[in-house]
């Protein structure tokens, strides 16, 4: 039988080797579903097929590690959560198959959730023969509320299979030419004396003639726009009510049973790893909480320090609270774990560029890189007779996403990170113990637990919102022979190298066992001799 199970492990990491060498782009949703099945297949993983979008694609859940894996502390590793961020469903797919090749042993303390692409409709837009950065799922929505869903979209004006912007010469415009790249259109600063020289609108007609442009998209709901934290009502994309969709409430029906997990990290454009969150006491006091609490807000720094240690990148744009609605806050202000954030990739920044698509075009150029812009090109607008209308722009995808042969050395420091915050989880132990005998056939047993660990067992948010579950210590011997001490109490929480000193008072000899824990901080168990 060990045989099997070594034949059959080195198989898989054979055939995640092979499957990164020949892939060239960043993967098509049936070389996803075959690189998740191919991770599925070891022993330690199990997959979870959670729904299917209203597109018909899968939602699925990896569940990696060994024992009872719902018993132990957990990490969440969220992939997806942005249609057009490609490349947080490659880091999280590499990270699940660098967990099965490499990191057997983690699996050991740790349980890892993987959700490799929860935006699969939106997704399949990278690979479509018209390409544009989308975040809607393929549910039907009358974005625009006219009557008639998805009548004015996109439109491929130069026939380039791409959809930038077009802008448009109006002296009333919103838009000057910058100067720190002439390719690249800024909003008109009055206070410098600009006047606006341009209007500018993404690639598209006014289809249903509105006087609008690309409002009532052929996309449906975004994922990461459409949760309950701070739902952004009435706005597009979002929906009519939050978590309205499949793929999100299947994900937090799913996530709502798992108990242990004590903290996320979500692959998106929210960012609070390279550059941690500030608290804010007024905002961290108002009905609605909008800020990190302040005891949290010291474990985001020792947490952002971990990574800036191990990740080589430098972010050009720091810290990202998020957006209204989206998934990196729900899981901090609505589910009360240690949730972090980051894009995983930055343009590096060069000197004198303050807007990010001058800084972007101006690495491009370092490195010689010529199909990243279309350049600004003349053509003739129906909706705009007379007037000078230019279609150009920095391509879809590229300012998010790397190229493709970058991915391995981004997604291996990721998985070193997130393997080292696996080691810094709320860790239990029982120390000094002791079982003192009183006379007449009494004993007291005194115990202090311990947690050998930085960070402590509960978020502070979650013993604020009080959804965690408390750490629940079980003195089993029969009641009868309890004097003093309860058999069940509960702990609220436990600070970073903290203890809590207990005891009880015994009658009668033989055995007894301290059974302690909680699903997030892992559950240990203490045979008692009286």
């Amino acid at each position: 039988m060990q045989k099997l199970l070594l034949g059959g492990w080195m198989v898989a990491c054979l055939g995640f080797a092979q499957q990164s060498l020949a892939q060239s782009d960043y993967p098509t949703l049936s070389q996803i579903k075959s690189r998740v099945q191919q991770i599925a297949s070891s022993g330690s993983a199990e997959l979870i097929n959670l729904t299917k979008t209203a597109g018909g694609e899968d939602i699925q859940v990896l569940k990696i590690g060994t024992g009872n894996k719902d018993e132990k502390p957990a990490i969440a590793v969220v992939g997806g959560v942005e249609g057009y961020h490609v490349l947080s469903v490659e880091l999280a797919l590499q990270f699940g198959e660098s967990l099965i090749s490499d990191h057997q042993a983690s699996l050991e303390e740790t349980t890892f959730y993987i959700f490799p692409n929860m935006s699969p409709d939106a997704y399949k837009q990278y690979h479509a023969a018209l390409r544009y950065e989308r975040r809607g799922n393929a549910t039907s929505v009358d974005h625009d509320r006219d009557g008639t869903p998805e009548d004015n979209g996109y439109s491929d004006l130069n026939g380039d299979g791409l959809i930038t912007w077009m802008r448009v010469e109006d002296p009333l415009g919103d838009y000057v030419v910058s100067t720190e790249d002439e390719r690249v259109l800024v909003k008109a600063d009055p206070s410098k004396g600009q006047q606006g020289q341009y209007s500018v609108y993404m690639e598209s007609k006014d289809e249903d003639q509105d006087g609008k442009f690309a409002e009532d998209l052929q996309e449906g709901i975004a994922f990461n726009r459409s949760l309950t934290y701070k739902f952004p009502v009435f706005e597009p994309l979002a929906g009519d009510i939050p978590v309205s969709q499949l793929e999100s409430r299947a994900m937090l029906d799913f996530l709502f049973e798992q108990w242990n997990i004590f903290a996320f990290v979500t692959f998106s454009p929210a960012n609070n790893l390279s550059s941690p969150l500030k608290y804010n006491s007024t905002a961290a006091n108002k009905r609605v909480v909008t800020s990190i609490l302040e005891q949290d807000e010291k474990l985001n720094k020792l947490v952002s320090d971990k990574y800036n240690e191990l990740v080589s990148q430098k972010a050009f744009q720091q810290s990202n609270q998020g957006t209204d609605g989206d998934f990196f806050q729900w899981a901090y202000f609505h589910f009360g774990r240690l949730s972090f954030g980051t894009p995983g990739y930055w343009t590096p920044e060069f000197k004198g560029k303050t807007n990010p698509e001058a800084n972007y075009l101006a690495w491009a150029d370092s490195l010689g890189w010529a199909d990243v812009f279309v350049p600004w090109t003349e053509i003739q607008h129906p909706d705009f007779p007379g007037k000078k209308v230019e279609v150009g722009g920095i391509k879809p995808f590229v300012m998010e996403n790397p190229p493709y042969e970058q991915v391995e050395q981004i997604a291996a420091e990721h998985t070193e990170f997130i393997l080292a915050l696996a080691a810094m989880q709320p860790k239990l132990e029982l120390h000094n113990l002791k079982v003192e005998e009183l006379g007449n056939g009494l004993s007291r047993v005194s115990v202090d637990l311990y947690n050998n660990a930085p960070l402590p067992t509960h978020s502070q948010m979650g013993e604020r919102s009080r959804w965690l579950r408390k750490i629940r210590i079980d003195m089993q011997l029969d009641s009868d022979r309890l004097i003093s001490g309860s058999p069940t109490t509960t702990l609220d929480a436990l600070g970073a190298y903290e203890k809590a000193s207990m005891s009880w008072v015994v009658r009668g000899k033989g055995e007894a066992e301290l059974k302690v824990g909680a699903a997030h901080v892992g559950f240990i168990t203490e045979k008692i001799k009286l």
